[in-house]
C-alpha cells in the first residue's frame, strides 16, 4: 500500500525547502506489485534497495533505481549494471571492486561517500574526520564518479542534538567543494529519512531517503526477525 496523502505532506515540505530535492522510496520488504503501484502514481520518484537480492528480484529498467544500503565486495557485480547511484561508498576494498565491475560494464559508476556522523559502530561509513583524504584516494579509480555525501543519522529524535549533527554534516558537506580532485563534485547531499526528512531539509539535504511514511510499518517474516536482520 502507498500512502499518498504522506506522499503529498512530503512533496509541501520539500517545496517549502526551495531548492530541487530527490525523493528515494526506500523499497525494502516492499512487493513488486506495491513497487508498481507506486510507479503509477508517483513516477518521479526514485527506487532504492537496501539489498542486493531483493533488487535483483524487482529490477525492472523502466525505473531509476539506486542501492542505498551498506554494500558487501561479493555483491557489487550484481548491481553494477542495473542502479545510477550507490549510497554507501566508505572503504578502498570496496572501491576497487566497483571500479573492476564498472570497468566490466563500461560504464561510469556514481558514488557517494557514506559518513558515520554518529561514530556508531553497527552502522558503515567514513569518520567525518576522514572524508577529505578518502574522497582523494577515489582518484585511483577512474571509473568511479563521486558526487557528494550520504549520512544515516543516529535516531534522536527531533531535537538540538539532532540539529547539531545536521550542521555539523551540512558543514562537512559544504567544506568537500572545495577538494580540487578530479571525480569529485559536491552535488548530492543524501541526509533524512521517515523520522527525521524534515529537518534534513532545514540543514541542506537534496536527496531523501522515505521508507515508512510511503508505505507505513513494515512486516518482516519471522525468519528475518529470528537471525537479527531486522534490527
Amino acid at each position: 500500500m502507498v500512502y499518498t496523502e504522506h506522499l503529498e505532506e512530503v512533496r509541501e515540505a520539500v517545496a517549502a525547502c526551495g531548492r530541487e530535492v530527490t525523493i528515494v522510496a526506500a523499497v525494502k520488504m516492499q512487493t513488486r506489485e506495491t513497487v508498481k503501484e507506486l510507479m503509477r502514481v508517483a513516477p518521479d520518484l526514485v527506487l532504492g534497495e537496501n539489498r542486493v537480492q531483493e533488487l535483483t528480484a524487482k529490477y525492472d529498467p523502466a525505473y531509476r533505481w539506486h542501492f542505498i544500503g551498506q554494500l558487501q565486495t561479493n555483491k557489487v557485480k550484481y548491481i553494477a549494471d542495473k542502479v545510477e547511484l550507490i549510497h554507501s561508498l566508505d572503504r578502498a576494498e570496496l572501491a576497487k571492486e566497483i571500479e573492476k565491475q564498472a570497468v566490466k560494464h563500461a560504464r561510469i559508476l556514481d558514488c557517494l561517500v557514506e559518513v558515520n556522523m554518529g561514530s556508531e559502530i553497527s552502522k558503515g561509513g567514513v569518520a567525518p574526520e576522514e572524508v577529505a583524504e578518502f574522497i582523494r584516494s577515489m582518484e585511483e579509480y577512474p571509473h568511479i564518479r563521486v558526487r557528494g555525501l550520504m549520512s544515516v543519522l543516529p535516531n534522536l529524535g527531533e531535537g538540538r542534538e539532532l540539529d547539531g549533527m545536521y550542521k555539523k554534516l551540512l558543514s562537512l558537506y559544504e567544506s568537500t567543494a572545495s577538494l580540487s580532485t578530479a571525480n569529485y563534485r559536491a552535488e548530492i547531499l543524501s541526509a533524512g529519512m521517515s523520522g527525521d526528512y524534515k529537518t534534513a531539509l532545514r540543514y541542506g539535504s537534496n536527496m531523501i531517503r522515505l521508507g515508512r511514511t510511503l508505505f507505513g510499518e513494515r512486516i518482516y517474516p519471522a525468519a528475518v526477525i529470528s537471525d537479527g536482520a531486522a534490527q
